[in-house]
């Protein structure tokens, strides 16, 4: 059973916990939010739904951005923040076990006197759970090195639709027994189980760390400098990209100077032993570029790198934006960003680019004046699918890291074939006979 005053229905508490952060301007309401606090709680909820084929739809902190926690009318929100340990904590085996509702920057915080430390780090890692990273396999600023939440993830613990309660994984690094259900319910968006307990990885904490800013003239300038840094081969903690566009929404939001050093801006941060003489290596490399490249250290580092994780930007209420997820080839990110830039002139929609350049994964946000209507809508629209078409000629993915969600649905079959999609509608079946998990989402 649910105690009564975890189960709300009121009218406020059910828009608050209608949507998540994807691009809607509206969403349905649930019947109920269910604010579970124990695994027991989780399989009742699910059973009762079960039952009486209602849908649940699992949410975490929602902060995703396609659309998965967005409720469906008449559903069962089932929130785990409440969920919230640290169950434990094994530095000798390099590992945690964790609820899912465990913020993901206080797991680094619990580990780091271990001199350990949780890999992935979304930009939302100070608000976004470990579940829901794990339920979207969220990437990061550290994933060109560290890889992406798939790669921390050695077992979990999940509640199947009928209420069966799984343990898939192991509790050492290797292990090759049956068939690697860990990896498919990562990434699976709530639509297969709902993840109640998650056994990650640790790596070791850097022993030090060198922050560099590159400046550029312009963005495929930038692009080309990544290029640059691999064939080095030099492997960065950290490569993101941030075009002119973005550099200026962050000076008029915190009162940097960015723009005015440059045109797009790469952050390189070199971590471990060698950190010193890699960022020599990468420095030279983006000089001979013509990059305007300078060492930052203490303070500023981090304020760049908080920087980044805010170039989202803030809402604007007269504007209607939407952040792109795709990730192309690296050797095609300089071809591609030029694609973006040429987009947007061509349907007369506005654009910013901050992208995870080490590994090609690239957030364009395309937005029109909320006064431009409908006709601007239609040419956002269009922007929007030809980056998505013009992301997979190149052998790239219509998502990095966010997820297919709600609203990527629209696209999810240029990438993926009619075989592909029955076989993946058929392991739907499988484990969800009735479709009450999060129907609707992540595969069409």
């Amino acid at each position: 059973m649910v105690h009564p005053s975890r189960v709300l229905s009121d009218a406020a508490s059910l828009v608050h916990y209608s949507r998540d952060l994807g691009p809607f301007e509206s969403a349905p309401m649930p019947a109920i939010v269910v604010l579970a606090e124990s695994v027991e709680e989780v399989q009742h909820s699910v059973r009762v739904a079960g039952l009486r084929r209602v849908a649940v739809v699992p949410r975490g902190a929602g902060t995703g951005l396609s659309g998965g926690a967005m409720a469906l009318q008449g559903c069962i929100i089932l929130s785990l923040e409440r969920m919230n340990r640290i169950l434990e904590i094994r530095p000798m085996d390099e590992m945690a076990v964790v609820e899912p509702g465990v913020i993901n920057a206080d797991l680094n915080t619990a580990v780091e006197p271990h001199g350990l430390m949780y890999a992935p780090d979304p930009a939302s890692h100070r608000i976004s759970t470990i579940g829901g990273n794990v339920a979207t396999n969220a990437g990061g600023l550290r994933c060109a090195k560290y890889g992406v939440t798939r790669d921390s993830v050695l077992a979990l613990d999940v509640v199947l639709a009928d209420g069966t309660l799984i343990h898939t994984g192991h509790d050492t690094f290797k292990g090759v027994a049956g068939y690697d259900l860990t990896a498919l319910f990562v990434g699976s968006e709530g639509t297969l189980g709902i993840i109640v307990g998650i056994t990650v990885r640790l790596k070791y904490l850097p022993v030090r760390s060198r922050t560099l800013a590159a400046f550029f003239d312009d963005v495929p300038a930038a692009a080309a400098g990544v290029l640059a840094i691999g064939t080095a081969r030099v492997q960065p903690a950290v490569l993101e990209l941030l075009d002119g566009n973005t550099l200026q929404v962050l000076d008029s939001a915190y009162g940097s100077n960015l723009r005015r050093r440059g045109g797009s801006l790469l952050l390189i941060q070199t971590d471990g032993f060698g950190a010193e003489a890699e960022a020599e290596v990468v420095r030279e490399a983006l000089v001979n570029l013509g990059a305007s490249v300078s060492a930052e250290s203490g303070g500023e580092a981090e304020r760049l790198l908080d920087l980044r994780r805010n170039a989202r930007g803030d809402d604007v209420e007269d504007e209607f934006r939407v952040g792109e997820d795709v990730a192309v080839p690296r050797s095609k990110l300089v071809h591609y960003v030029a694609e973006l830039e040429r987009m947007a002139r061509d349907h007369n929609v506005l654009l910013k680019v901050v992208a995870h350049a080490g590994d090609g994964n690239l957030h364009p946000t395309f937005w029109i004046r909320t006064s431009e209507g409908d006709a601007g809508l239609a040419r956002l629209d269009s922007a929007l699918d030809e980056s998505i078409g013009a992301a997979l000629a190149l052998g790239g993915t219509i998502t990095g890291e966010h997820g297919v969600g709600e609203y990527k649905l629209r696209w999810l079959s240029w990438e993926q074939g009619a075989d592909l999609q029955r076989i993946q509608r058929g392991i739907k079946q499988l484990f969800d006979p009735h479709g009450i998990l999060n129907p609707g989402r992540a595969i069409a």
